[in-house]
């Protein structure tokens, strides 16, 4: 069960699945699928993928279901890969890594929706 803290309301700027991490888009209220393990992450779309223009609803705390890119390990930071899914944050000495929350359980392969604590972050390696 996801824990629900603070949901913001925003446009999609770009079509943008279900249980995904997003970034600010060109747009003051617009939203897109995060690309990088730089971008600066703001939250997580729910259980609707908006399309390209609709509104869509973004948790930015609490507990938050993300759709996993790779194998995860229970209890890791998690960042973007470049289609906004969640994949452990691993930065190399010395760069920096925008950090969503800590995973809460495993995820054993890419398409593995699991449990995200959010606490927007960085993480240097």
């Amino acid at each position: 069960m996801s824990n629900q803290g603070i949901v913001k309301n925003y446009n999609a700027e770009a079509a943008i699945s279900a249980y995904r991490i997003v970034k600010h888009g060109t747009a003051d209220s617009g939203v897109v699928a995060a690309a990088a393990a730089t971008d600066a992450l703001i939250g997580v779309t729910q259980e609707l993928g908006p399309a390209s223009g609709e509104r869509c609803d973004v948790q930015m705390t609490g507990i938050a279901y993300v759709e996993a890119g790779a194998a995860i390990t229970h209890g890791v930071f998690v960042t973007s890969d470049s289609v906004g899914r969640g994949v452990a944050a691993a930065p190399a000495a010395g760069v920096n890594n925008s950090v969503i929350g800590r995973a809460l359980e495993a995820a054993s392969a890419a398409g593995d929706v699991i449990r995200v604590l959010l606490a927007n972050g960085t993480l240097q390696g």
